[in-house]
């Protein structure tokens, strides 16, 4: 997990891949709430690509979360139908965390726990830290779209005062992609070490 600009779909790709190698079958899902796809939407609409003057603030905010709910619940049941490990660069605590990036109100964040908590907790959860200075120069690299330092040092205030973020493994993000990728298989190697004990 972590805000855009983290690298966190670059990983996932490359932790199903390297689980795959390892003989631990897993397939990557992105379960994307759609927002990037209305912010086209709003451009090509003379919207100036604000998803959110399109919907308004709650209707997005409700779009995303029936979206993301849709997509996670289509990877859990593939995933198991299959019996491959699910990889996810987005999960149930990033709808909560865009919630209160985008001012939602408490009702909403409280209706979006409700709906996600059918949802199993994740075996693990590697939030991806970086600096938005470094998240924006990424997001300007590769001319997708766009975002404020301020908005992603918000969402980053926002993960972090969720009452999951005590859980989540913490990786630096604003190294290379291969550095970020070692602590990441630094960390999956403590976990399935013998001697260790999920809290």
């Amino acid at each position: 997990m972590g805000v855009d600009g983290s690298g966190k779909t670059t990983q996932a790709h490359r932790l199903a891949a390297a689980l795959t190698a390892s003989g631990l079958p897993a397939t990557y899902w992105q379960n994307a709430g759609g927002r990037r796809w209305f912010g086209r939407l709003a451009e090509r609409l003379g919207r100036d690509g604000d998803a959110q003057r399109l919907l308004g603030r709650a209707g997005l905010l409700l779009v995303e979360s029936i979206l993301r709910w849709l997509a996670i619940a289509r990877a859990l049941l593939r995933s198991r139908l299959s019996g491959r490990v699910a990889v996810m660069d987005r999960y149930a605590v990033c709808q909560y965390a865009s919630i209160r990036a985008h001012d939602g109100s408490r009702v909403a964040e409280w209706l979006a726990r409700r709906a996600y908590s059918l949802f199993p907790r994740p075996d693990v959860t590697f939030f991806l830290a970086i600096d938005p200075v470094e998240a924006v120069r990424r997001i300007d690299l590769r001319a997708e779209d766009r975002e404020s330092e301020e908005f992603l040092a918000r969402s980053t205030a926002a993960y972090r005062s969720l009452p999951e973020f005590g859980t989540f493994v913490l990786i630096d993000a604003n190294g290379t992609a291969d550095e970020v990728t070692a602590l990441i298989d630094e960390h999956l190697g403590r976990l399935t070490d013998p001697t260790y004990a999920r809290p």
